[in-house]
């Protein structure tokens, strides 16, 4: 069976989402929505860096799109600085019936316990008025921190703390508004950026540690933020502008969830803009990882090295995230409607892609 999907943006994951969907045997691509003018009448091949055409055009029109009745759309428009916007997109394209894979809100991974159930609810009331299902994933929050820490407890003999970690370099990550704005990376260490402001990063992470706690059957009793940073020791340069000496060039946090004092389930991010800053903390396995630590008995590591064939593993984490989306489309067409999460899904393999 081929399902019909419109790719829904065409940034740093929409662009590898194209692609994917190209590359999918079982995918047809019936359009391309985007926000800037200047990108629509563009094919979407160009669109996406193919080197040749796809044979569909680019539109700002969503009414036209959704009126072609594709079976998915695959949404990768940032929700980071314009979270409403986001939903009100979502609602709207459930309610006209469609399914949705997206990597945005990162906090409908899984909702419940992490934010109040009115930043949820219109979403499920979408899906069920439209009959229709979204999956919100990527690499992390995502695989990296659902499935397969999920998959590592399952040969374990007693858990005492699963802890997810990310390190990279984000030196490559060309995107200013979240290096910079978001992250406040290039920043002064006396300024709060928008992600340490209190309570943001359990709305962007606490839906890893309550899924974890889920698919353990744990209880928590709350959820915790821990943050650090450190300057830059000179002037550098990175693809997305300049850090200057004195700012934020390296950020290191923890989201906890805790139970009777202890932090039983926990995500780690540990940044860098350059490898030679903070030499203690954690270091990636290859040039970037995802790692899994389950202690208990026996202990298990599970390091995750991207690369991407250019050399850069900030690609693969991008591919990785578009590639979680658009390989999940036949499962999420295919499931219940409603709000769905990892736990929710069978697994996902890249079915037609060798």
């Amino acid at each position: 069976m081929t399902y019909r999907v419109v790719q829904w943006s065409t940034g740093n994951v929409g662009r590898h989402a194209i692609a994917g969907i190209d590359a999918r045997p079982d995918l047809e691509l019936a359009g391309v929505w985007v926000s800037n003018p200047g990108k629509v009448g563009k094919d979407a091949g160009e669109l996406a860096g193919l080197g040749r055409g796809l044979g569909v055009t680019a539109t700002g029109d969503a009414d036209a799109l959704l009126a072609l009745r594709p079976d998915c759309v695959v949404y990768t428009s940032m929700a980071d600085v314009r979270l409403m916007e986001a939903i009100d997109d979502l609602c709207r394209i459930l309610r006209a019936g469609v399914n949705v894979v997206s990597s945005s809100p990162v906090f409908l991974q899984f909702p419940d316990g992490v934010v109040p159930a009115g930043m949820s609810e219109p979403v499920r009331e979408a899906a069920a008025a439209g009959g229709a299902s979204i999956f919100v994933n990527g690499i992390d929050p995502g695989f990296a921190n659902d499935v397969l820490p999920l998959a590592v407890t399952g040969i374990s003999e007693r858990i005492d703390q699963v802890r997810c970690v990310e390190i990279l370099n984000y030196a490559t990550y060309d995107q200013a508004t979240v290096l910079f704005d978001i992250m406040g990376f290039g920043r002064s260490l006396d300024e709060t950026p928008m992600l340490l402001q209190p309570g943001v990063l359990t709305m962007a992470w606490g839906s890893v540690v309550r899924q974890i706690a889920a698919g353990l059957g744990v209880e928590l009793d709350e959820v915790a933020e821990w943050h650090t940073r450190l300057p830059a020791p000179d002037t550098f340069a990175v693809s997305a502008g300049t850090i200057e000496k004195g700012t934020t060039a390296a950020l290191r946090f923890e989201v906890r969830g805790m139970r009777g004092g202890e932090a039983v389930i926990v995500l780690e991010h540990v940044t860098r803009l350059r490898d030679d800053l903070a030499p203690d903390w954690p270091q990636p396995a290859g040039d970037g990882c995802y790692r899994v630590e389950v202690r208990g008995e026996p202990n298990y590591t599970v390091d995750l090295r991207l690369l991407g064939t250019d050399g850069d593993h900030n690609t693969a984490g991008l591919k990785a995230t578009a590639m979680r989306l658009v390989n999940a489309v036949p499962a999420v067409v295919q499931a219940p409607p409603g709000l769905l999460t990892a736990l929710d899904l069978p697994l996902i393999p890249g079915r037609g892609l060798l």
